[in-house]
């Protein structure tokens, strides 16, 4: 390639041209940085020290200067809520929302965020209202639909849940897997009235089933199939229909064979009254064979001591306990038989009375509290077992075993 002489003339006019351009860019810069007010660069140094609190006082100070500091607003809202101050946060919030000239975006934005402040504050009937205004946006309906089913669900409005979920489901394809337990709270709270509402138990139930079966089988869980057996079990019984009782609690041994504990009494109280004790019996002690549980192994010796009497219970307990040693399980097997009568007080098949009390005294001291439900989830222990948390309100978190058996 030849050399031009007209590039020796070039060089100084583009050295010129670039000499130009930066003294423009540090004008600019020097200009733009005399307009922030002090308490902006005093902020920043507070953040460098790694002082939080005094960093925010200094940016409210700029927030207070120059309204026009949208995205400051935010940003302060957003760490009050995160610090637990929700009186400032809702504040900063209401005032950017009291701006006539606020653009429509950020509007939303400012909405939403007033109505996550609203939530943390516990102020539920607010947030609601808050989110509602923004449920239909198109940047914020997702993530607002899902708050009003959190709010729905701590007020136990299960038929504004139920409608939430289905407008997120027209929104984002994934299933709801807790829909199903919508559909049986709500036949709970009818079978709780007084007199029982069959009719809206029932509907709810068919509803409980028609969103089982829309779910992938991969996010049908044995702990809905339980729960929706159980429930018709209980309609049944409420409808005075022993029969069909029965056989709803026994499709849960078939169908959700962990959750067999739950309704293992259920089952006993119903085949008593059709003179069929002895079929139920045998049909749990079979179970707890092939899926052996605590609760399960409770019911099955008790049952036996009432009908076959203590030498066959106790023959059975000591064959569970050695298969399977639990504590709990032994602390349940002496209550069982210091509250029978027909213990024998001596011999050779279990321990005098008097020490039976001071064994089962000793061993009822360790096993207090494994004998608790635990949220597989957050922890949280129950006595009782529950398809929602209490503690951290997750569905299906609780492992239909007592705490001593997944440990």
């Amino acid at each position: 390639m030849d050399f031009e002489p007209w590039w020796l003339i070039s060089l100084p006019v583009l050295f010129g041209l670039g000499w130009v351009a930066a003294r423009v860019d540090i004008r600019q810069m020097l200009s733009e940085t005399r307009s922030l007010p002090d308490s902006y660069f005093k902020g920043l140094n507070f953040i460098l020290n790694e002082e939080p609190d005094r960093a925010i006082d200094a940016f409210v100070e700029v927030a207070k200067l120059d309204p026009e500091t949208t995205e400051l607003h935010f940003a302060l809202g957003s760490l009050f809520r995160r610090r637990g101050e929700m009186e400032r946060a809702i504040r900063v919030h209401q005032s950017l929302l009291a701006r006539a000239d606020l653009p429509q975006a950020e509007r939303e934005h400012a909405q939403h965020e007033l109505a996550q402040d609203f939530l943390k504050a516990g102020m539920l009937d607010r947030a609601e209202q808050a989110f509602l205004q923004v449920h239909n946006t198109a940047r914020y309906s997702v993530a607002a639909v899902r708050a009003l089913i959190r709010i729905y669900e701590s007020e136990h409005d299960w038929p504004k849940a139920i409608e939430a979920v289905k407008k997120l489901r027209a929104l984002v394809d994934e299933p709801v897997p807790q829909l199903v337990h919508y559909q049986c709270e709500q036949a709970q709270t009818a079978l709780s009235s007084k007199p029982p509402a069959i009719d809206v138990a029932i509907a709810a139930l068919d509803a409980a089933d028609n969103a089982a079966n829309a779910l992938a089988a991969k996010h049908v869980s044995q702990a809905s199939q339980a729960r929706i057996a159980m429930l018709r079990a209980a309609v049944a019984r409420a409808s005075g229909q022993p029969a069909q009782e029965r056989a709803w609690l026994e499709s849960v041994l078939a169908q959700a064979p962990e959750y067999a504990g739950l309704v293992a009494n259920d089952l006993l109280n119903v085949c008593r009254v059709t003179n069929q004790a002895g079929q139920a019996l045998a049909l749990l002690k079979a179970h707890y064979m092939r899926h052996p549980t605590l609760d399960m192994f409770n019911v099955v010796f008790r049952e036996l001591r009432v009908q076959e009497g203590y030498v066959p219970a106790w023959a059975f307990a000591r064959e569970a306990l050695r298969a399977h040693p639990s504590l709990l399980g032994l602390d349940r097997l002496l209550e069982a038989e210091l509250a029978s009568d027909d213990t024998p007080k001596t011999g050779t098949a279990i321990a005098p009375d008097a020490d039976l009390s001071l064994l089962r005294s000793l061993i009822h001291k360790h096993t207090q509290r494994l004998d608790r439900y635990a949220c597989s989830h957050c922890g949280f222990e129950a006595r009782h077992y529950y398809w929602q948390c209490p503690g951290c309100n997750a569905w299906e978190t609780y492992p239909p075993r007592r705490l001593e058996e997944i440990r």
